[in-house]
């Protein structure tokens, strides 16, 4: 598997790009289990329209992911959840501009607009989501010199969120991603999923990207070497 670290680092490579249609594919219909997760990553008002760091058609994979968890007894959520001030933003770096990167203790960061701000309407996840038998929000990003894009791991590769250990004591084996947005906390998350021993799918129509600078293929293509299946939506099992 690749450092994740190096997701960041290369997103330049366009050469990358012509690998994204080996991604693993599902063979067939699949039926969720007691064993099967749902992770719904970053569904938050800050990126859906209107928000400071807006996905296009973000807004687009909430009926999505309603419908799919339908089919989820486990489901647990994430949400970003930094400090104001926070190491991501732009704002907190003289002369530095949202999209820019810096290089900090653990590696490339990527500059942001402020977004995710505890307590505020922008980090609160959409009204719209409909799913009540959700059991676990994990918070990530909410240490102000640490950036967290994984539901699994702090951007410094060491410090956990506790979510692996809390899906190995569900007897949890395998995990889906859906959510915002697919390059960077979906991918990041599909890929220390991996890294911690659990089959991962990740549901295209149920994500969507920024694609900065060739980003989305590059996730794609390092997903793909990790081992994550890339579905969609209708190759879940889902009652009437």
């Amino acid at each position: 598997m690749l450092n994740r670290r190096q997701i960041l680092a290369a997103m330049g490579t366009t050469a990358l790009a012509s690998l994204a249609p080996s991604t693993t594919f599902a063979a067939a219909t699949i039926k969720p289990d007691d064993a099967s997760a749902l992770l719904v990553i970053d569904v938050q008002n800050c990126f859906l329209p209107g928000g400071s760091l807006a996905v296009k058609e973000g807004e687009q994979v909430v009926p999505v992911i309603n419908k799919m968890a339908k089919a989820f007894s486990n489901v647990v959520m994430t949400q970003d959840w930094h400090t104001p001030g926070h190491v991501s933003f732009a704002s907190a770096h003289s002369g530095k501009k949202p999209f820019e990167t810096i290089d900090l203790p653990y590696g490339k960061q990527v500059l942001w607009p402020d977004h995710c701000v505890q307590g505020t309407d922008g980090a609160s996840l959409s009204k719209d989501l409909s799913i009540p038998q959700a059991e676990l929000i994990i918070r990530k990003g909410f240490h102000k010199d640490v950036d967290s894009y994984s539901a699994f791991l702090e951007a410094d590769g060491k410090t956990t969120t506790g979510l692996a250990a809390y899906l190995k004591s569900r007897k949890v084996k395998r995990v889906f991603v859906a959510g915002l947005a697919t390059d960077f906390c979906v991918a990041w998350t599909a890929l220390d999923a991996r890294k911690a021993g659990f089959e991962v799918y990740v549901v295209e129509d149920a994500c969507r990207g920024i694609d900065n600078q060739g980003s989305l293929a590059k996730a794609w293509a390092d997903m793909a070497k990790a081992g994550v299946k890339r579905i969609q939506s209708a190759d879940i099992a889902v009652s009437a």
